[in-house]
């Protein structure tokens, strides 16, 4: 009780994220680390993996295609790499590819760099790795972990526009989908579950600040993807209560894919082929 009572002044007289000390955060990652432990009991070492082509008839992944494809790259950490997902067919990449190519008529080829557990100051290895050949379009996911790292703010966001700044040089169109609400993973008790709230709200506008001021796409997994978690957990969450599940993942591409394809103007281009076939 007293514990308790310790987190709950820390939480709620702070008056802000920053003014928050150690303890809470040393409390937090604690849970979080409790909520991994029974993660890696319940579910896979690594996520699935199911890479490769995808036509728009929705078969594959296949290795070639006899059509020049789409390259199509996910970047981030466990939600980007779809831990949690039941089957390869239910992985967040796998899901937009499949949306992708049905859009634009053509193929898309998915390759996924997102590693579980993975923070912002993890992602400039992942960008190596992408930029080897660069995609025509990558999807980044990134910021839970950072809210359990301690990690500074200001410092994250910079870094994240950093990385989307290198993926645009390179000729990539970049979406990104910002830091998510900590607070819904019910694994997580009050008022811990608060401060995992607030410190992923202020994650989230920071990185939203500075993707406008790059002109990038960004999506508020926060504001457009959390409340639906929050409102039917035992639908959307995986066995650990922590990851999304496959219909969770289903909730997260129904936003993601109109924002890949409005960035990438993946929708004009379907019109035209349209057009062009009648």
């Amino acid at each position: 009780m007293a514990g308790a009572r310790l987190v709950r002044t820390l939480v709620y007289t702070a008056g802000s994220v920053g003014g928050l000390s150690g303890a809470a955060f040393g409390l937090l990652n604690d849970q979080v680390r409790r909520a991994r432990m029974l993660a890696g009991q319940l579910l896979p070492d690594l996520p699935l993996n199911a890479d490769g082509v995808y036509r728009p008839n929705g078969s594959g992944p296949f290795f070639e295609s006899d059509l020049e494809p789409l390259t199509f790259t996910v970047l981030g950490d466990s939600l980007a790499a779809g831990l949690g997902a039941e089957s390869p067919d239910r992985l967040p990449g796998v899901v937009l590819a499949k949306g992708l190519a049905e859009e634009i008529g053509t193929p898309v080829r998915l390759t996924t760099h997102a590693i579980p557990g993975a923070k912002t100051f993890d992602l400039p290895a992942q960008v190596d790795r992408a930029l080897i050949a660069p995609p025509d379009l990558a999807l980044v996911i990134i910021g839970g972990n950072d809210v359990t790292a301690r990690a500074r703010i200001g410092t994250s966001a910079s870094t994240l526009g950093q990385q989307v700044r290198r993926l645009r040089a390179a000729g990539t169109t970049v979406v990104v989908a910002t830091c998510p609400d900590l607070g819904v993973a019910r694994n997580i008790p009050q008022p811990l579950r608060e401060f995992a709230r607030r410190y992923s709200r202020a994650l989230s506008r920071a990185q939203h600040r500075v993707l406008e001021r790059l002109g990038a796409a960004a999506v508020s997994l926060f504001d457009l993807v959390s409340p639906d978690f929050h409102l039917r957990p035992a639908e959307l969450f995986s066995r650990d209560r922590f990851h999304p599940n496959g219909a969770g993942y289903e909730v997260a591409a129904s936003v993601l894919l109109p924002a890949l394809c409005g960035a990438a103007g993946l929708f004009a281009a379907a019109e035209r082929r349209v057009r062009v076939a009648a």
